[in-house]
């Protein structure tokens, strides 16, 4: 793998119609991140029709530095928290020259090294995101490009991320210092100068604790203080001087629970317990939220460079008052708070997220529209790119005909037991309510569901093709 330069030109001009590829349907992708390429290569390996719209000049999403489309999240000191190891696509590795925890330049290198390996980007029309997609009456989609044409497809896969809508805490009262969510930290100077200040950090997540280390060096001489609703189990990064989650690998034959029972048992041995360095008592067990991990953030808070502090009850003024009964003053308050899934494209009529709510069968499938499916609405533990490429090889087989999900009563059946195990332990908040462990998803979708969905599909008639012919200037093609 080398790194590449700029990214691909942009978009030409719409021209043509036609059903594309006998029997096969005319596909739109909505964006080029890292779910929106890997549904795009698998669909190009099954010769499927394929337009992948996106918003910005660049692919990789959450992973392009500085995206002028502001979908990501990325500040300038970022490096992974899965390894290299677990984070690789398994058709093309990372180089064995990176470091365990790549710097996201690398990651970006790596996206865009992926795109032109597989001669993704003549498929994709950068700066031409979707403006609008309408399910037609008999099936088939009607997209309105950014440019204002109107197009059709037959199948629409979403692939637009759940790392770009900032969702920011609520608390009673008004905060009359400075305020920022993570989503728009670059840098102790971008976009607030952030020396010689009071900050509140919101959040034990893994962007609340990289940028809690970061504001509470020394150099840049700020109070800085963390504070947390549930608290969090915090997990290191190294064990015996290796990746420690080159250790985490679920055993898709045993039972989750048992499994997490050892991992409860076994997580006094890493010192992940918050209470060790100050932070209050989780309000859950080991693995029934997201973990936290950091090698640092327990460094910073031994070393009195960061004060913990219980979650916040009211905000009066530049004072915060936290429900241990202790107050402070503070220039800024950084919210760490996580994400909305959301759909701008949509009318919230026809789909929406309600407290980052969506049924989808293996997180793919909408149960009531067999021409909608999705790509990486999923929190996996521990990785999230060979998810996001599992569930590409089910979309690209369904699109030609290779898969079938089962009825639209068996699908539900199955959500609703797929979210008890999965989730059935977790805590109820808006970022547990699409977790799944990868490594059981995976070998169910490998062993058991393709499979099954090869017998369905080998007695249902075609459905898809040619549903959306005839819709706008590049009906059927979508270029």
């Amino acid at each position: 793998m080398t790194a590449t330069t700029p990214d691909a030109p942009a978009a030409q001009p719409v021209t043509g119609c036609g059903s594309g590829a006998p029997g096969l349907p005319t596909v739109a992708v909505i964006g080029a991140g890292i779910s929106g390429l890997t549904a795009t290569k698998m669909l190009v390996d099954y010769g499927v029709p394929v337009t992948t719209f996106e918003s910005s000049d660049r692919v990789g999403g959450n992973w392009a530095f500085g995206n002028p489309n502001g979908h990501s999240s990325a500040y300038v000191s970022l490096h992974i928290d899965t390894s290299k190891y677990q984070l690789s696509f398994k058709d093309f590795p990372m180089p064995e020259s990176y470091p365990d925890f790549p710097h996201h330049t690398l990651i970006k290198a790596y996206l865009d090294d992926y795109a032109d390996t597989f001669g993704l980007r003549e498929h994709i029309e950068f700066g031409n995101g979707v403006a609008s997609a309408r399910r037609l009456p008999g099936g088939g989609w009607e997209i309105t490009d950014q440019a204002g044409a109107v197009r059709g497809f037959d199948l629409l896969v979403v692939a637009n991320g759940h790392h770009w809508d900032p969702r920011t805490a609520q608390f009673p009262g008004e905060f009359t210092g400075q305020s920022i969510h993570s989503h728009h930290y670059i840098d102790p100077w971008t976009p607030l100068d952030l020396m010689d200040k009071r900050i509140l950090v919101v959040g034990l997540g893994n962007s609340a604790a990289d940028i809690t280390v970061e504001l509470s060096q020394r150099v840049f001489r700020n109070e800085v203080t963390l504070s947390t609703r549930s608290s969090a189990w915090i997990v290191p990064k190294l064990i015996n001087g290796k990746a420690a989650d080159m250790n985490y690998r679920t055993i898709p034959q045993l039972p989750l629970s048992w499994q997490r029972k050892v991992a409860q048992w076994g997580q006094r041995f890493t010192a992940s317990d918050p209470t060790l360095y100050g932070l209050p008592t989780p309000n859950h067990k080991f693995f029934e939220a997201h973990p936290t991990q950091s090698g640092e953030l327990p460094l910073r808070l031994k070393s009195g460079d960061v004060t913990p502090k219980p979650n916040v009850e009211r905000l009066d003024g530049d004072v915060v008052h936290f429900v241990d009964g202790t107050s402070g003053t503070f220039d800024v308050i950084v919210y760490a708070t996580g994400y909305n899934l959301t759909f701008p494209f949509f009318d919230p009529d026809f789909l929406h997220a309600p407290d980052n709510r969506i049924d989808l069968y293996k997180r793919i499938f909408h149960p009531e529209h067999d021409d909608l499916l999705f790509a990486g609405f999923a929190q996996a533990t521990p990785t999230l790119f060979p998810f996001v490429e599992c569930q590409a090889r089910v979309i690209a087989a369904y699109a030609v005909g290779q898969y079938s999900p089962p009825s639209e009563a068996e699908m539900r059946r199955v959500i609703a037991a797929d979210d008890e195990l999965y989730m059935g332990h977790m805590l109820d908040r808006p970022r547990h309510t699409h977790q799944l462990d990868y490594f059981h998803y995976e070998h169910q979708i490998r062993t058991k569901e393709l499979p099954a969905g090869r017998r369905r599909a080998a007695t249902a008639a075609p459905a898809l093709a040619g549903r959306a012919a005839g819709v706008g200037t590049g009906a059927g093609t979508g270029r």
